[in-house]
């Protein structure tokens, strides 16, 4: 049954990549969260396994996304050149920080940026603006901030990739479709890292690999890749204004369901 959970957890999330241009952690974090302390994982590493994991599927997800974003045109590759050193340094540092954070404040973390995406999502005004040229140095240290929160909470770099590029007048399409590409380095420098900062830990649940529960991994990749291809598709035809608002709705209640768990 719970496999099952992950397969539907694949198909929603896969959707979403291709749609937003976002990896899904938002919804797969507290999935796993719920799902893993419905299996009796150790609390201090629940949240950290649903994270480290969600970093991995990620990995495939956002590798379909981007693959058909480039085919539909949507990719600046000069962007991602510019920002993919510093993502890399922020996704390894932002792991270690996880580390050292205690579980609950990791939910509490979390659930407080669910909402602030949420509410961001629910009253984004779309605003046409002028191009920019950007520097190296904007790029890095925007770069780091992506790659810091990405790892730290296991989701995608849209939430802060999209409105940034829109800001320097980068179209919506290729800004979705950047977010996509650039979150193929945030997952991997995550998954690596939590990888190793797992092994050797006592407690760890079986069929684990660090702080990367296989079972879990495997169930949301069978059909996340896929519909990531339909999302990137939906992306072009839906009117995403009205979509958006509807999955605000929906993070404000999980993150309201969460908060309600630490009372």
């Amino acid at each position: 049954m719970t496999f099952l959970i992950y397969i539907a957890l694949g198909i929603f999330v896969g959707t979403l990549s291709g749609i937003f241009g976002i990896g899904g952690g938002l919804v797969i974090v507290p999935t796993l969260l719920y799902c893993f302390k419905g299996l009796g994982f150790p609390a201090d590493l629940a949240i950290r396994m649903a994270i480290g994991t969600s970093l991995a599927t990620i990995l495939v997800t956002v590798s379909s996304s981007a693959y058909a974003h480039h085919k539909n045109g949507n990719v600046d590759w000069e962007i991602v050149k510019k920002i993919f050193l510093w993502i890399v340094i922020g996704g390894v540092s932002g792991t270690f920080i996880s580390g050292e954070l205690a579980s609950d404040t990791l939910e509490i973390i979390f659930s407080i940026f669910v909402v602030l995406v949420a509410i961001k999502m629910f009253t984004d005004i779309k605003v046409e603006r002028e191009y920019k040229p950007t520097g190296m140095i904007l790029y890095g240290i925007v770069g780091f901030i992506i790659g810091l929160k990405s790892t730290i909470l296991g989701i995608g770099g849209g939430t802060i990739s999209i409105p940034f590029l829109t800001w320097r007048g980068v179209s919506m399409k290729k800004a979705v479709g950047v977010s996509a590409s650039i979150g193929i380095p945030i997952a991997l420098s995550g998954v690596f890292s939590y990888i190793y900062t797992g092994m050797g830990l006592p407690n760890l649940p079986q069929y684990s690999l660090g702080l990367i529960y296989l079972p879990a991994f495997f169930g949301v990749i069978l059909t996340s890749s896929y519909f990531a291809k339909v999302g990137a598709k939906i992306s072009n035809r839906l009117p995403q204004d009205k979509m958006k608002k509807g999955f605000a709705l929906f993070l404000l209640m999980v993150a309201i369901k969460m908060f309600a768990e630490k009372l």
